[in-house]
């Protein structure tokens, strides 16, 4: 057997460990803005359409360009493609607004959470 078949996993559990700051700079700069409700309703309102919108913004990111300089978006696509993760940015976004009372505490946000990396 080769052991090429194991060569990803570190890989996955990067992604993951990248996803969760995604996840938690994307939830902390929204509870910033005081938009965690709005942002809840949206997400769960258009979950099935995550897919789509995730490709919406590959679509518009040379125009958001003009909007938020020169970033890259890819990231939060990848994000989006999943549904999953849109169930766990809605989870991190009521973990801070208190919804949800977890066994451990949920972390606060730090005072410089950055929206594109």
């Amino acid at each position: 057997m080769s052991a090429g078949r194991y060569e990803g996993v570190g890989e996955v559990k990067q992604n993951t460990t990248h996803q969760e700051q995604l996840i938690d700079s994307l939830a902390c700069r929204l509870d910033d803005w005081r938009l965690t409700t709005p942002a809840i309703a949206f997400l769960e309102t258009h979950k099935p359409l995550s897919f789509i919108a995730s490709q919406t913004l590959l679509v518009f990111q040379p125009l958001l360009t003009l909007f938020l300089g020169d970033v890259s978006l890819e990231d939060y696509v990848m994000l989006l493609e999943d549904k999953s993760n849109v169930d766990r940015i809605i989870f991190r976004l009521e973990e801070l607004r208190g919804d949800v009372s977890a066994a451990e505490p949920a972390a606060p946000c730090e005072g410089d959470s950055s929206w594109i990396p």
